[in-house]
């Protein structure tokens, strides 16, 4: 007979009863047993990886059961971060799945206004007070043709006519007006000064003495009174008409006037004076009932030079060739401006000057149009070298001075 040997339960199958037996029943309000809850799993060890579920979004109503979802689906991605690992980058994500909205980190306004460029301002000094022949200075400041071109240019009278050089030489100033003559002579006593423009191209100076003194001819000024305001008048005019006629300047009674020549002969202080402004004393004079003759010095030995020149410090130049360059485009378009319209350059010069609004002024308004320069930056090389070669026959300077150092075209800086 076949004995069936008896399959005793395993060990593992006997443990699990005894728990189970053991255990309390628990009862929900349905009726039905709950599941057991599963005991809490230790903290991970250290270094070790964790499973970090990325979040979609969630269903709306209750979830479904296992039987009508199918096979569970698997599970979302999910990316591992170990210890140390630095904190994602990517925007978290609401439960809803939507981005989370990034906070801004400023408020925003408006735009501020854009504020204009700075402007570069130029000191320019006078050579004697506001007159007609700084008409294309300023029409140039008082139309904004030096303010469309980013300048603020200020313009001076100089206490004594023979300041401005030195100023600008000591860089006091940024530019100033002189003559011709008195450039040459100090650029050759080692003033650092340069010529930037021409505002008057032909020569204003002459000898006005007082008529009825029988002087008809330098040739007749030994012996008499004869005032000056400058030194290239002094040194270059006179002693150029001087010397033909074996006149030394010993032999003239030479005075310093200032600004103030014609109060000068109109006060008996002197007989004449030495370069004096041609187109203005003589009518001015006129008057008050005093007659006059005019000697033109160009008719007299000295060669034909430029009337009225505008300055630069040589030693500040490179810091200043833009705005000398617009300065003197500004002048080119006021001066051609001018000379197309006189009878309105006219009525803004007294608008701008007042004390302009004068008899001799306005006889003097057409003959100081016919020379204004209308290219204030072209250099005449050859003037410049005749003049200064004229100087060193004299023996007024020392040596010659390349053109290249006395005048320079502000285009082709």
């Amino acid at each position: 007979m076949t004995t069936r040997a008896r399959r005793l339960p395993s060990w593992g199958f006997t443990l699990s009863l005894l728990v189970a037996l053991t255990m309390p029943s628990r009862h929900v309000a349905g009726g039905e047993d709950e599941s057991l809850a599963a005991p809490p799993l230790p903290p991970p060890v250290l270094e070790t990886e964790v499973m970090v579920p990325v979040l979609g979004k969630a269903p709306l109503g209750p979830a479904p059961s296992a039987e009508a979802s199918g096979p569970a689906a698997p599970p979302p991605e999910v990316r591992r971060r170990g210890a140390g690992e630095a904190p994602m980058a990517t925007l978290p994500k609401r439960l809803d799945g939507e981005a989370e909205t990034a906070v801004p980190s400023s408020a925003r306004a408006p735009a501020e206004p854009i504020a204009p460029p700075p402007m570069t301002e130029l000191d320019v000094m006078l050579d004697w007070y506001p007159s007609p022949r700084h008409a294309a200075l300023i029409v140039a400041r008082d139309k904004g043709m030096f303010a469309r071109r980013g300048l603020e240019v200020r313009l001076s009278t100089p206490a004594d006519p023979n300041v401005p050089t030195k100023l600008l030489a000591a860089s006091r100033v940024d530019l100033a007006l002189t003559r011709q003559p008195l450039l040459h002579l100090k650029v050759d006593q080692g003033l650092p000064l340069i010529r930037v423009a021409t505002l008057v191209d032909g020569s204003l100076a002459a000898l006005v003495v007082r008529d009825g003194l029988q002087i008809d001819s330098p040739a007749d000024l030994a012996g008499r009174r004869i005032g000056h305001a400058d030194e290239d008048s002094l040194s270059v005019l006179l002693d150029t008409l001087l010397r033909p006629h074996g006149i030394k300047r010993a032999e003239v009674e030479v005075r310093g006037i200032n600004f103030g020549p014609g109060r000068a002969i109109s006060e008996g202080e002197v007989d004449g004076v030495i370069g004096a402004m041609r187109h203005l004393l003589p009518r001015e004079l006129g008057d008050e009932g005093i007659a006059t003759r005019l000697i033109r010095v160009e008719e007299h030995g000295v060669p034909l030079h430029d009337g009225l020149i505008l300055l630069a410090n040589r030693d500040r130049l490179n810091g200043q060739r833009g705005a000398i360059r617009e300065l003197v485009e500004a002048l080119e378009e006021a001066t051609a401006w001018i000379l197309e319209h006189p009878s309105a350059a006219w009525t803004q010069l007294l608008a701008a000057e007042p004390g302009l609004d004068t008899p001799a002024n306005l006889a003097a308004w057409p003959d100081i149009l016919m020379h204004l320069n209308a290219s204030p930056a072209a250099v005449d090389h050859g003037r410049y070298a005749r003049f200064e070669k004229f100087l060193h026959d004299a023996g007024l300077v020392e040596g010659l001075t390349p053109v290249e150092r006395l005048a320079l075209d502000p285009g082709t800086f």
